[in-house]
């Protein structure tokens, strides 16, 4: 067989569904070995686009995502949804066409070192030299970006490798666990938390990679310890349970930064500090922290551990909670019923252009708890950070490690198809939309039905935000938009423009039954910001 035949079927080996991409003239070998294979090729319209779904399809399902380019600019295109997928630990498998091997000594067509361009953002990056390699590769890149902290790994495959014969089959899968954590570490761990005053737990992203949810939640409870979650990590702890506090992670005297101050033992589960910078949460550098994690944490000047249980988060959380003496559980409930109200404030604002509070009440409203919301990267990424309420893990997916505009529409393609029976939504900044607006063709051609919501105030307007904070005034953020309904249409999808406040939530109902795409254009009003800027700037540490 050839050695791109071979390829394929490690791949197949691997559980691989879905090879998102564009074809290329330097993989056109492996691309004619998928027409034999169960694989399904998603051919999307940007690179970009692709390495975006791989990304998403990889946090939701904990399976790698794969995405696939030619050399070149093909291969550079992935590098913006490589990234956020290696610093978000999603795990994700990037595979690049390459020219001959005869050529990649010289100066030569379309050839960059793509190995050397990769390394710097991927867990492992290496060349296919050989078809005797190719098992030993594709397994280690799969286990490598499987194995926490998952990440992304990078395959460069020159054509004339992938013509060569070779008769071989790929390596049997076998992925790595965790360890289980050290005896002395949870006893020490229990001792520390039992003689606690104030206790606070963050929960990162990494709890839900490692399956904890549950041993979360019965950990706080039993021990009655408030929990405060990332923005990634949305959903660890349902909103209802009596222990959550809610999101953490704006820059400014939030609620729960309050609950933070207050705290004399930070119990940080599943957290790396890409989510939140640990200078924000804990500027003083004083308290005790515990770091719970399958890794040793990083080092970092406000993150300086008092002790690590490192290994399995289930097994930690469980037998913790086995030894330690419970808290009182007054829990800081006055943050979490201040965040209830803000939440419930403009339930029934009918103001136009439409505030960022009522649309997040109407499409949290309109949508099922199962249901997953893919969030773009803009001002309203931090409202549906702190706002939108999320019962189950992986249903609001946020980027906040590398934070890339341009995620959710392909991200909402992929949520779609690792989750064809859930509705998903791709929440949007009218910028970040236009950024990979065009994988909407690929979602009509598979007649993928997904729901894009943009918040539109023809500006970049997180900027808009920071900037007006910052200087009291703005800087080159303005800029107009098409007409995003005739946009729509033009791919065959629906689109509706939100003429009035009290339109939104029909909108969304009717969206959401569609069978179709659905482009919804929604004015906001982000007035609202400076106002919660204001708000939290006037919260003070005895709420």
């Amino acid at each position: 067989m050839k050695a791109a035949e071979l390829f394929v079927k490690a791949l197949e080996n691997e559980g691989v569904e879905y090879l998102f991409g564009i074809p290329g003239e330097e993989n056109l070998d492996v691309m004619d070995a998928l027409l034999d294979s169960k694989i399904k090729f998603i051919t999307t319209r940007h690179e970009q686009g692709a390495a975006f779904m791989a990304d998403v399809y990889g946090r939701l399902t904990g399976r790698a995502g794969v995405c696939i380019a030619t050399l070149g600019p093909g291969a550079t295109n992935l590098i913006t949804g490589v990234a956020d997928a290696n610093m978000d630990h999603a795990p994700l498998v990037a595979i690049a066409g390459q020219a001959s091997t005869h050529r990649l000594h010289k100066e030569s067509h379309q050839v960059l070192d793509l190995e050397a361009m990769f390394l710097p953002i991927t867990k492992y990056a290496t060349r296919i030299v050989s078809p005797e390699v190719i098992p030993e590769i594709v397994r280690k890149a799969f286990k490598v970006a499987q194995t926490e902290k998952t990440g992304a790994c990078f395959i460069e495959f020159p054509e004339n490798i992938a013509e060569m014969d070779i008769d071989d089959v790929p390596l049997t899968v076998k992925n790595a666990t965790p360890p289980e954590p050290a005896a002395e570490e949870l006893e020490r761990a229990a001792s520390v938390i039992s003689s606690a005053q104030n206790p606070i737990i963050l929960a990162g992203n990494g709890i839900i990679r490692a399956g904890a949810c549950h041993e979360l939640a019965d950990f706080a409870e039993a021990l009655h310890i408030p929990v405060a979650n990332t923005f990634m990590a949305k959903g660890v702890l349902p909103f209802r349970h009596p222990m959550a506090l809610g999101s953490v992670g704006l820059q400014s005297n939030d609620y729960v930064s309050c609950g933070f101050a207050n705290a004399d033992v930070i119990i940080c589960i599943g957290y790396d500090i890409v989510e939140y910078h640990p200078y924000l949460w804990h500027p003083s550098r004083d308290r005790t922290i515990i770091h719970i994690d399958t890794t040793h944490a990083e080092v970092d000047a406000h993150y300086s551990t008092s002790l690590s249980v490192v290994g399995n988060i289930r097994h930690s959380l469980n037998r913790i909670k086995a030894i330690t003496s419970p808290h009182q559980g007054k829990a800081m409930r006055m943050l979490r019923d201040s965040l209830i109200q803000e939440m419930n404030l403009h339930r029934d604002d009918t103001e136009f252009p439409v505030k960022p509070q009522k649309i997040i009440w109407d499409l949290r409203t309109a949508m099922d708890l199962e249901d997953i919301v893919i969030c773009d990267v803009g001002a309203h990424k931090m409202w549906m950070s702190r706002m939108f309420r999320c019962e189950y893990p992986n249903t609001c997916i946020i980027s906040n490690g590398f934070a890339s505009m341009g995620i959710a529409v392909p991200g909402a393609i992929a949520a779609k198809l690792a989750y064809p029976e859930r509705k998903v939504v791709a929440v949007t900044g009218d910028a970040g939309f236009l950024m990979n607006s065009q994988e909407i063709e690929t979602a009509m051609r598979l007649n993928i039905a997904v729901v894009i919501l943009i918040w539109n105030d023809a500006s970049y307007g997180l900027i808009e935000w920071k900037q007006k904070n910052q200087f009291g005034r703005t800087s080159n953020v303005e800029f107009t938009n098409p007409d995003f309904v005739q946009y729509a249409q033009s791919f065959g999808a629906f689109g509706v423009r939100v003429e009035r406040t009290e339109d939104l939530m029909p909108v969304l109902n009717d969206a959401l039954k569609r069978d179709t795409v659905t482009v919804i254009d929604c004015p906001v009003d982000y007035r609202e910001n400076l106002k919660l800027t204001e708000a939290l700037g006037q919260l003070t540490l005895t709420i």
